[in-house]
């Protein structure tokens, strides 16, 4: 018996361990999931601080110039009110043809003259003063143009410029131009440019696009109390429309009761020359000074404590837009109120 129980339960455990494990398989393919997971990462980003640094000296300031389409040369009219009131002047005419052309170049510039009569300057024939001409010759120019009770400098030029067929054998439009209108009462155009408003920003407009580089001045009465004639101007003797045209292009005015005409002119005539050099607008903190030609930092130049200006070692081309900047030098003294007592 002892026996027999042994054998019974190895006969149980013999069938117990024939179950096996039981393992179940998916006959498909297993599948990849990708799954998006946001992580920080630190960007530097670029910010930028505006700083104030101190500097030495005053405030920072700039000069700018174009450089005038001159280097070819340049043509100049004079239109000359010739009606009789003007008579008193004539002497005064030739003194400051003359004085320009002591002032012009030694070459390379021609100097016509004719009336501010359209009439006149339509068909005149006169070919210009040129470089070795003298005061005598510009006297005879002078009376060659004849005589024209008409005051309208704007059709005038217009007529001399675009109709006188004579005068294209001359007048040069690569060159710049210089305009001079003479006369001692109102422009009163009426054929070209009307007498209105509009009409005298007609003749700016023209004027202003017959050349790269164009310059006006005019000598006329001006209005009192500026005017240094013997009883102020009035009404349709002052050159107004004549002054506005001038003051559009930054041109130079005279008195024409002014005893000497040689400065102005001789202001008139330095516009048109290629600049060499520039007046500072105010004393510069030298070390600051920085030129640029067109938006380029330019280095050949020199500064001349003397005179206050930039001097241009190479000058740069007649079209460039030249910018001087710098830090304007303190005043002498101490001008601040909050350091008095």
């Amino acid at each position: 018996m002892n026996r027999i129980l042994p054998l019974i339960l190895l006969a149980t455990l013999s069938v117990f361990g024939c179950e096996g494990d039981y393992t179940i398989y998916d006959m498909h393919p297993p599948e990849i999931v990708i799954v998006e997971v946001p992580v920080e990462v630190p960007v530097e980003v670029p910010v930028e601080v505006i700083v104030e640094v101190p500097v030495e000296g005053g405030d920072v300031w700039v000069d700018r110039f174009d450089q005038p389409y001159t280097i070819d040369g340049i043509d100049i009219v004079w239109l000359i009110d010739k009606s009789g009131s003007m008579n008193q002047h004539a002497q005064s005419v030739v003194d400051g043809i003359e004085a320009m052309m002591l002032a012009l170049p030694t070459s390379g510039w021609r100097l016509g003259i004719t009336t501010t009569g359209w009439n006149n300057s339509q068909y005149t024939q006169e070919f210009p003063l040129v470089p070795g001409d003298t005061v005598q010759d510009a006297w005879d120019a002078y009376n060659n143009t004849g005589n024209s009770g008409h005051e309208a400098g704007f059709d005038s030029l217009y007529a001399y410029i675009v109709e006188n067929q004579y005068n294209q054998s001359w007048l040069r439009p690569d060159a710049g131009l210089l305009v001079v209108f003479v006369s001692d009462e109102e422009e009163q155009s009426s054929r070209d440019f009307s007498s209105t408003p509009s009409g005298l920003q007609d003749f700016i407009n023209w004027y202003g696009n017959l050349r790269p580089s164009v310059f006006l001045a005019s000598i006329v009465n001006i209005p009192g109390p500026e005017s240094q004639c013997n009883g102020n101007p009035h009404g349709n003797l002052v050159g107004q429309r004549y002054i506005d045209a001038t003051n559009a292009f930054g041109g130079v005015v005279v008195d024409i009761c002014s005893s000497d005409w040689a400065p102005g002119v001789q202001a008139a005539t330095t516009q048109v020359e290629p600049f060499e050099e520039w007046e500072l607008t105010y004393p510069p903190i030298e070390d600051t000074l920085i030129v640029f030609v067109d938006s380029v930092e330019f280095l050949d130049w020199a500064y001349n404590s003397a005179t206050n200006s930039v001097e241009f070692l190479t000058i740069p081309l007649e079209g460039s837009h030249v910018e001087i900047g710098y830090v304007i030098e303190p005043e002498t003294g101490d001008d601040d109120d909050s350091a008095a007592p």
